[in-house]
């Protein structure tokens, strides 16, 4: 995790970086929305969400997240439960990372961004 007085380049934000999955919905001093949306088999570009956020998950799928040298972070279908739509979780600032949607399903969740 990066320090808060840290900041990734501006080209790995997701919104620059992940264009095709990434869109802002509303910003800004204090929080950016974004609608996030991953079509079953396809992959983001190296990214990052540099403030912690809240998720609200409208769609699931598994998916696989990998750092920027390609080694698996997280594989979701090792997670202890999967979340259905309108659950809401919590996310610390994620270092540059690629997610590859592994399912069936669109991946759609609602990062609601706190800057700080």
């Amino acid at each position: 995790m990066q320090s808060s007085s840290e900041k990734w380049p501006e080209a790995l934000d997701a919104l620059t970086a992940s264009q095709q999955h990434h869109k802002l919905l509303f910003e800004n001093d204090l929080v950016r929305v974004i609608d996030a949306c991953i079509r079953p088999g396809e992959m983001t570009a190296v990214h990052t969400h540099q403030w912690p956020a809240c998720l609200y998950i409208i769609s699931w799928s598994d998916f696989i997240r990998y750092d920027a040298y390609g080694n698996v972070m997280l594989d979701s279908r090792k997670l202890d439960k999967t979340f259905s739509p309108s659950t809401a979780m919590w996310s610390e600032p994620l270092a540059p990372h690629a997610l590859k949607n592994i399912g069936v399903n669109d991946l759609k969740v609602i990062c609601v961004e706190i800057k700080n």
